[in-house]
């Protein structure tokens, strides 16, 4: 079992920053996939960016550039997550998730989300 939760989802004015945190906690959670996801009223939930436990990040073209994944992994049963947002858009409001992903080699497929974390971005 994972627990994945997430802070930081403010109101923010277009061209501002913020930053989310996400904690994942639990067995095995240092050789686990992080990544964040987002999700705004009729849309599907957009994957924006991954860091696996090596470091290797990943990123969607609609954010690369303006946001930063970074993980610290220096507690082996608490790993930390976190996104960086700058130039921040009215578009880019949505509910933002976490989630832990097994590695390939992992038996236990099971996926683990947080609760979500509101983002808003209007002046």
């Amino acid at each position: 079992q994972v627990q994945v939760v997430e802070s930081g989802g403010d109101l923010v004015q277009p061209g501002g920053s913020l930053r989310l945190s996400c904690e994942a906690s639990g067995r095995m959670v240092n050789s686990f996939t992080l990544a964040w996801y987002r999700q705004s009223p009729g849309r599907q939930r957009e994957r924006l960016a991954s860091v696996t436990s090596g470091g290797t990040t990943d990123y969607a073209g609609s954010v690369e550039g303006r946001f930063t994944i970074s993980r610290d992994s220096r507690d082996r049963a608490k790993n930390r997550v976190y996104l960086e947002m700058n130039f921040l858009k009215p578009e880019d409001t949505a509910i933002y998730y976490c989630n832990a992903g097994p590695p390939r080699w992992y038996n236990d497929r099971t996926n683990y989300w947080g609760q979500g974390t509101q983002v808003t971005v209007s002046s």
